[in-house]
């Protein structure tokens, strides 16, 4: 088995950016949901409700950056900017300190969602604990759902879209990691794995919601519920519809592209 791709997405729910290296932290890859938009009320924001986010392009250069969509000027963000303001916020009834950022960055996404948000940073110095049912003490997490990675098969993908009468890419599940060389949903019963020289404890299945069925090419949720619709016909499971496995780090490292990947437990 190898690592065939290495995806982080700078901001929550925006487009992911794929590289060819990422060190990883005891929080996930390092730049990976460290920041995240918010409501007025201090609530996380998300495909999940606004779709347009998808088509929200991101890059990455010399740790600065670079958020753009067609017509309008791009925006640069960099960690230097936000404030010493600490705003609460609120994600999946976690309540964290975050830093905000600056007013001009904050009315660009405001004027392109149609209402009033604010980008805020992740302080590293007050830490969101990953849910302890599944955790070991002091693991934590960024802005991520509930878990520093997620790692989906390349096999389980394939699996899926012999399934769908409209194929699907790994876009629509948002994973860290892809792995090639294992059959379909392998991934299931793995408990640690080792890529490269970083070690991962493979700790839950992660459980799929409507954010799946949003085209990450257009930005609309899919009329027919796919690629949910069909996973719910033979993947669900008592905590729901089940694809890609979450995973914490164990050891601090980096991990490159076509890295050996071996299932240790």
């Amino acid at each position: 088995m190898k690592l065939s791709e290495i995806v982080i997405h700078p901001i929550k729910s925006l487009a992911g950016i794929s590289v060819n290296v990422a060190h990883t932290t005891p929080l996930g890859l390092a730049n990976d949901r460290m920041m995240m938009l918010v409501d007025e009320h201090g609530k996380f924001i998300t495909q999940r409700v606004h779709s347009k986010l998808a088509l929200l392009e991101v890059s990455l250069s010399n740790q600065e950056l670079t958020v753009s969509y067609d017509g309008v000027a791009p925006l640069a963000i960099t960690q230097a900017m936000f404030t010493d303001q600490e705003k609460t916020v609120e994600i999946w009834g976690d309540m964290c300190q975050a830093k905000v950022a600056p007013a001009s960055v904050n009315q660009w996404f405001s004027q392109y969602l149609g209402f009033r948000v604010s980008l805020v940073s992740y302080q590293q110095s007050k830490p969101r604990p990953v849910d302890p049912n599944y955790a070991q003490a002091d693991d934590n997490v960024s802005f991520a759902d509930g878990f520093p990675l997620l790692v989906i098969s390349q096999g389980s993908l394939d699996d899926l879209n012999t399934r769908l009468s409209t194929p699907v890419t790994m876009k629509s599940f948002r994973p860290n990691i892809v792995v090639e060389g294992c059959p379909p949903y392998a991934e299931d019963s793995w408990k640690q794995i080792k890529v490269g020289e970083v070690i991962f404890d493979a700790v839950k299945l992660c459980s799929r919601c409507i954010l799946t069925t949003v085209d990450p090419q257009t930005g609309v949720k899919r009329e027919d519920k796919e690629p949910l619709k069909t996973l719910s016909q033979y993947r669900r499971q008592a905590g729901g519809v089940m694809f890609g496995m979450n995973l914490i780090p164990r050891t601090n490292g980096e991990i490159r592209l076509d890295d050996k990947v071996e299932v240790l437990a």
